[in-house]
């Protein structure tokens, strides 16, 4: 009777994963990386080496909970645009830009990073692996000369960094954050 249940169970459990990845597959999206919050001190530190001004237009790929564009908005009254291909992420960065009233400035986007056209954009910013980065070459290439890019935590395999700064976080952890601008210079 035991091994009956246990078999019923395994059957039931199996079924359950199946059940989920053929949901997420149903979707529409699939996520490259798990979402992983960046600190406050690294998201201050992004938007400084950024050179962020009221007048730049903000993207956030990979944009998680909104956190980097709503502080952007906040703190320098720009533009900014979330991007992000998880609906549940998506959701919680729409609250979050309604709890911080900045809607008028802030729009948050369910899309693929990779098919995002970046043109209009004055600053980017990543927190991606490097083979996701160095996905985005082409697309960071087309935007205006004088664009800043900026990466928590990972580089982009091929290209130099401007500058390479640290962070120390309240965790406590230092952090790296990687800043290009356009055009983009090969190592």
């Amino acid at each position: 009777m035991k091994r009956w249940i246990f078999i019923a169970g395994t059957v039931v459990a199996i079924a359950g994963l199946l059940c989920a990845l053929f949901m997420q597959l149903g979707s529409g999206f699939h996520r490259d990386v798990d979402y992983v919050p960046t600190p406050p001190e690294v998201v201050d530190k992004m938007l400084e080496l950024a050179q962020v001004k009221k007048a730049d237009l903000v993207y956030d790929l990979g944009c998680g909970d909104g956190r980097i564009v709503v502080a952007a908005a906040k703190k320098f009254g720009c533009r900014a645009v979330g991007v992000d291909v998880d609906p549940m992420r998506v959701k919680e960065a729409r609250a979050l830009v309604e709890k911080n009233e900045v809607a008028d400035l802030v729009r948050i986007e369910q899309a693929d990073i990779f098919s995002v056209e970046l043109g209009d954009a004055d600053v980017v910013t990543l927190y991606l692996l490097p083979n996701l980065n160095r996905r985005l070459i082409p697309q960071l290439e087309k935007m205006k000369p004088g664009s800043r890019i900026v990466s928590h935590c990972w580089h982009m395999p091929g290209i130099k960094p401007r500058t390479v700064a640290k962070v120390m976080t309240s965790e406590p952890r230092e952090r790296e954050i990687y800043f290009w601008t356009t055009p983009l210079e090969a190592e």
